[in-house]
Parts: C-alpha cells; sequence; structure tokens
C-alpha cells in the first residue's frame, strides 16, 4: 500500500452526511455543469492544444487560483505546466482530463471546488467528481504522483469581493470530503487552508487582490509550503 501522506495544519475531521467513493451520487445532470466563464476557457484549450506534449513534467490543475500562479518561476523550473482555467468547476475539470493524461505528469497538484460552491453546488457533488478525476489518472497514467489540496479561504470583507463566493462554512465541509476521498483513494492531501488564514479566520488581506484570488505573497508562501513538505 502507498504511503499516504497528510499534512493536516488543524484539519477537523466530522462525520458528513455522505461518504463519497462508497454511495456514489446518481443524477448529477441536475447540478449547474458551466464554467462561470464559458469563453475563456474556450480560449484556454485552444492555447493548450497548441503547446508541444511535454511528457513527465510537474502539473498544476485546477481555476483560477491556479491559472493565476507563476510557477514556473516560483519553482525555478521553466517545464512545470499550468492548466488552471478561471471560472473552471470539477465537472469541467473532468471532462478536459484527456490532455491532462496524455502529458504522463510526474506529479499534479489538484485544486478545484469554490466555483462550485459559488454556484452552489454540493460538496457531495465536487468530491465525487474529484474522486473521478482522480481515478481517470490512476488508471491511465499510474506513475503519475497526485496531490490533493484543499481549497483555500476567502474574505468577504475585502473590496470587489465576489459575495455569491461567501462560503467559508462550505469550503470547510468540502475540504472534509475531499480529505476522505484522498484518503481512500491512497494519494496525499494537502491542506493548505489553514495557512492562508488571518487571525479572524478569513482569507488573509495581504494574500488576495478582492478576497477571492491570491497575490503574488499567497503564491510565494504556496510553493514554500509544497518545498518545505518536499512535494515539488
Amino acid at each position: 500500500m502507498k504511503n499516504i501522506r497528510i499534512i493536516a495544519g488543524g484539519l477537523l475531521l466530522f462525520t458528513c452526511f455522505l461518504t463519497v467513493g462508497q454511495n456514489r451520487l446518481t443524477h448529477q445532470f441536475v447540478f449547474d455543469t458551466l464554467p462561470f466563464i464559458p469563453g475563456h476557457r474556450v480560449k484556454r484549450l485552444e492555447v493548450f492544444a497548441q503547446e508541444p506534449m511535454n511528457k513527465g513534467k510537474i502539473l498544476f490543475l485546477g481555476n483560477s487560483i491556479t491559472e493565476g500562479g507563476p510557477w514556473a518561476e516560483l519553482t525555478g523550473d521553466p517545464t512545470v505546466i499550468n492548466r488552471g482555467i478561471g471560472g473552471d468547476i470539477a465537472h469541467g475539470v473532468l471532462t478536459r482530463m484527456d490532455e491532462v493524461i496524455d502529458r504522463k505528469p510526474s506529479k499534479l497538484f489538484l485544486m478545484i471546488g469554490v466555483n462550485d460552491l459559488g454556484k452552489d453546488i454540493p460538496g457531495a457533488v465536487i468530491a465525487d467528481k474529484v474522486r473521478q478525476i482522480i481515478e481517470r489518472v490512476q488508471k491511465e497514467s499510474p506513475k503519475t504522483e497526485i496531490f490533493l489540496q484543499s481549497i483555500l479561504p476567502v474574505n468577504p470583507e475585502i473590496e470587489g469581493f465576489p459575495q455569491h463566493y461567501d462560503k467559508g462554512y462550505q469550503i470547510l465541509m468540502t475540504n472534509q470530503l475531499l480529505y476522505k476521498v484522498a484518503v481512500d483513494a491512497e494519494v496525499t492531501f494537502i491542506n493548505l487552508y489553514p495557512y492562508f488564514l488571518d487571525a479572524r479566520q478569513r482569507l488573509r488581506e495581504d494574500f488576495t487582490t478582492d478576497g477571492l484570488h491570491l497575490s503574488r505573497a499567497a503564491y510565494e508562501l504556496w510553493v514554500n509550503l509544497l518545498n518545505d513538505w518536499g512535494y515539488l
């Protein structure tokens, strides 16, 4: 059995109403499957299709939080691949996994879910989609080391904050479900959440531009943590 390395960082485990992976969801079509910015998604996918098919590299996968990260610069590795798409949701990531899997990444860092919560998609649905993403990678690119990262906190008190993302409690609950997905799939769960909090348990003001998206200082901390924990 693979070693499961978990950065707990104060993660509290709760008994949730659904056991993801044992009771698999049905009728998921009733939930929104569209990204927030469909036009941007199309453009990003076109860019991805034009890039060389470099295999065996580190790949970051997710939404605008991932897209905004200067990963190559901060890691010092110009071959790092950024597969973040602003506005994307877990279902959207699942539908574009062919291109990711074709690249056979050495390491895959996945963060997804905050846009889903902004659309009122239940945490259990998010977790089930993430489970499917992980299963595909494990089946079709078994040498890829998978790192499932927690959803980050938000700060609704920052000017310009999009209020439909004021889902602090739902983020915590969804992170519990994602933790269980990681444990069941025997992949590494990285709980970044507590390291981005201020004294009031919200996203630190110096770490964000609008209460949701991240500043450079936040990305620097993120990469430093991954380095410190031996994941990069």
